[in-house]
């Protein structure tokens, strides 16, 4: 960004004869030209140029670092009737925003004092480095708008030592309109007349400018007529009920409440410059309610720029609406971080300028942004119901309940509601500011999320639920587990909140954490439990979820039919013998799966009792089988199995038997007949076997006999040429010796049987 320094004020002409003041640029000074050096708040004011048909505008202009604008005109007690919306400039892009309309629904003062001026609410741009305005009257309205119109600039400068260490832009202090800039309007001076308001880019914290000497091209400088604040005003120039008995000079002592403070942030921690506000802060006799609001403006600042936001909302207040002191209470960040708002001690019931009609007896905290559409962030919504809570504890009050609030005005509000000075009317004890007054705050979004403030303040905690169980497995209702478990829960009341957890076994308590907590260990002992979760709200309010069913038990699961493999049909290899693992594990309570471990590696649901695999011939293979259940224990079964082959030679034959050789064969060779009648014979001590065969177009049929009797008949016929092929199988409930023979039947043109052996575990 270009820098500029300390200016030398002049003027142009703008069409239509409006003026707006200019600087002309001298050497910089600044010492922070790193962009760190502190430099104090500044306001600046910027006349706008009257058009015919009741409209008011600023062309876009050029102008020093600012980052918060409003418009103002004489009058307080004057009504803008009309919009009026704003485009800036960024200074970190160089682009111009669209146009912003700015909250014109401002709460009235009732006695506005002779330094009071009518003012919109102020818009945070953030860091901008030109402006244009236009303010339009409405339709149908004829009366013209009001006098000394103007809009203007807060720079928040760098004021904390957190800002100072932070990396800055390195601008100057400014709000000034720039000589020229590309953006400055192009007439040339003339000697025309100032504006009739005599507004001009004045700082108003008191600092001045020289101003260069007339010439005939030069128009003087209009004299600054904006009214300052001074003491004498303080009484009644801010928009609230005016004193009273009810709002007295004389400090109270602070009540305690029935809550904690939540951490706020204090006037010096974001930097209030307490010489603009000299004036004592005046006291309500209690807080019955709390008036929430919201700021306007852009919701994309970073929260490292909260304190300036705050800062910019003070200085408008003071030097440009001309009130004695910032008119919130409170104020809070989207992170959450709360602020002191007016002076006069955050336990106290400050007197403030919020809600119009409705001070005596309230306080107010404003959300920094805009919530007309956007929701606030939980962590605001915390925040809120903190303060609330708190503020409102101090006083007894349930932050959930309602309270009679007397009138201070006759007014309506937002929803057509008409109130009736010093009639008594009935609130919640948390509102928007648009129960109180006709105004669209807080938004419509943060006034719908009203009730989950309330709910927060005055608890119980809100949702509280058992989540997951640590250290157990859930089956259907009930979780099972050894006894050690971890406990977590979820609840929607923020954690700030919450005094504590506690921990319920079968209705007792086994441990308590603190608020910030989501989990809790207990060792339960065995048998069947109910455990919950109770949370002790900060208000005393408790809430339990509900309870879940939990068995612990040590018990480990059985194998009634331990693991066991047959011979299955499928292709023969030395390597790779087709087999079926089969079992049947149990458990006492409930069985969750059963895994296989080696040689290779699986897991099955507890109603899987078998698995395909293959196995080596000639070879022990351990099969590891463990079988758990929901608590976590398990048993292990690791028995062994080695798969053997017979050969066609190993059998006894009978009949016409031919030799063949191939390397498609088992072991390279097979026996083959067509002979009916030929047979072979194998004899075994095994618990399964499976005949193992060649199969063409031409094969024909056979009988199996098992133990001398006849089992089956098996046809070999297949449309393609298959070798190795165990096509029948065998299995026993346990090892004994056996014999096993096939019969060649002698198939009608195809009564070739092609055999490779006897396979058997």
């Amino acid at each position: 960004m270009k820098r500029r320094a300390w200016l030398t004020l002049g003027a142009v002409v703008l069409g239509g004869g409006g003026l707006v003041t200019y600087a002309v640029a001298s050497p910089s000074h600044d010492p922070g030209a790193n962009g760190r050096a502190k430099r104090p708040v500044k306001v600046y004011d910027l006349g706008l140029k009257g058009t015919t048909g009741g409209k008011q505008e600023l062309p876009r202009t050029d102008t020093g670092q600012f980052s918060m604008l409003g418009v103002s005109w004489t009058g307080a007690a004057k009504r803008l009737g009309g919009t009026a919306q704003v485009r800036t400039r960024s200074l970190e892009t160089g682009e111009w925003s669209a146009w912003q309309d700015l909250e014109l629904d401002v709460d009235p003062p009732e006695k506005p004092g002779s330094g009071v001026r009518g003012a919109s609410e102020p818009l945070w741009v953030g860091a901008s480095d030109g402006v244009q305005v236009q303010v339009v009257r409405k339709n149908g309205i004829t009366a013209a708008l009001p006098k000394g119109l103007e809009v203007n600039l807060v720079d928040p400068g760098v004021v904390t030592a957190a800002e100072a260490r932070q990396s800055g832009t390195g601008s100057e202090p400014a709000a000034f309109v720039a000589a020229g800039s590309p953006d400055a309007p192009s007439e040339a001076p003339t000697d025309s007349a100032a504006p009739g308001d005599g507004t001009t880019a004045q700082p108003t914290d008191g600092q001045t400018i020289a101003s260069p000497d007339p010439t005939d091209t030069t128009p003087s400088a209009p004299t600054d007529t904006t009214p300052t604040v001074t003491p004498s005003d303080s009484a009644s120039v801010s928009p609230s009920t005016s004193p009273s008995a009810s709002a007295s000079a004389t400090v109270p002592t602070a009540p305690p409440s029935t809550v904690p403070e939540p951490p706020i942030v204090s006037r010096a921690g974001w930097g209030a410059d307490e010489s603009i506000s000299p004036e004592a802060p005046e006291y309500n006799a209690d807080v019955k309610a709390v008036f929430v609001h919201h700021t306007d403006g852009a919701n994309d600042y970073s929260c490292a720029d909260s304190p300036s936001i705050v800062r910019s909302i003070y200085a408008y207040h003071v030097q440009v609406s001309g009130w004695k002191d910032i008119g919130y209470n409170f104020l809070v960040d989207k992170c959450g971080t709360l602020f002191e708002g007016r002076k006069g001690g955050v336990d106290l019931p400050v007197f403030g300028a919020h809600t119009y009609g409705w001070n005596r007896e309230s306080a107010a905290v404003a959300v920094l942004g805009d919530y007309t559409t956007t929701s606030a962030t939980n962590a605001a919504l915390a925040s809120i119901a903190r303060l609330a809570a708190w503020k409102l504890g101090q006083y007894g009050a349930d932050p959930a309940g309602t309270t009679q609030l007397t009138a201070g005005a006759t007014q309506k509000n937002y929803f057509g509601a008409s109130f009736t000075a010093g009639s008594t009317y009935t609130f919640q004890r948390i509102s928007g500011h648009r129960d109180g007054y006709n105004t669209e705050c807080p938004g419509g979004s943060l006034y719908d999320q009203l009730p989950t403030i309330r709910a927060w303040a005055a608890g119980p905690v809100q949702n509280l639920k058992v989540t997951t169980l640590g250290g157990a497995s859930l089956s259907g209702s009930t979780y099972y587990t050894k006894g050690a478990v971890t406990v977590n829960w979820t609840a929607t009341t923020p954690s700030s909140l919450i005094k504590s957890f506690q921990l319920l076994v079968d209705g007792k308590t086994v441990a308590t954490t603190a608020g910030s907590a989501t989990s809790a260990a207990a060792t339960l002992p065995l048998g069947s439990h109910t455990v919950a979760v109770r949370a002790v709200h900060q208000s005393g309010r408790t809430a339990t979820s509900a309870s879940v069913n939990v068995v612990a038990e040590t018990t480990a699961p059985t194998f009634p039919t331990t693991p066991k493999l047959s011979l299955r049909t499928g292709t023969v290899s030395t390597s790779s013998v087709p087999v079926t693992l089969g079992w049947k594990a149990a458990d006492d309570k409930a069985l969750r799966y059963v895994k296989l471990l080696a040689p290779t590696t699986g897991t099955f649901g507890p109603t899987v009792t078998a698995f395909n695999s293959t196995a080596k011939s000639s070879t022990a293979t351990t099969w590891s089988m463990r079988a758990y259940d929901y608590a976590g224990n398990y048993r292990t079964y690791s028995p062994a199995y080695t798969p053997l082959i017979l050969q066609e030679s190993a059998a006894t034959k009978s009949g016409s038997w031919s030799t063949r050789s191939s390397t498609s064969y088992l072991g390279g060779k097979s026996y083959s007949s067509g002979s009916k009648g030929a047979a072979l014979t194998w004899t075994f001590t095994g618990r399964s076997a499976a005949w193992v065969v060649s199969r063409a177009t031409t094969s024909g049929q056979a009988y199996v006999y098992v133990d001398g009797t006849k089992t089956a008949t098996v046809d070999l016929k297949s449309a393609t040429t298959q070798y190795r092929q165990a096509v029948w199988t065998k299995t026993w409930s346990g090892s004994a010796k056996h014999t096993v023979k096939i019969v060649v039947v002698g198939t009608s043109g195809r009564p070739t049987v092609t055999t490779d052996g006897l396979v058997y575990l």
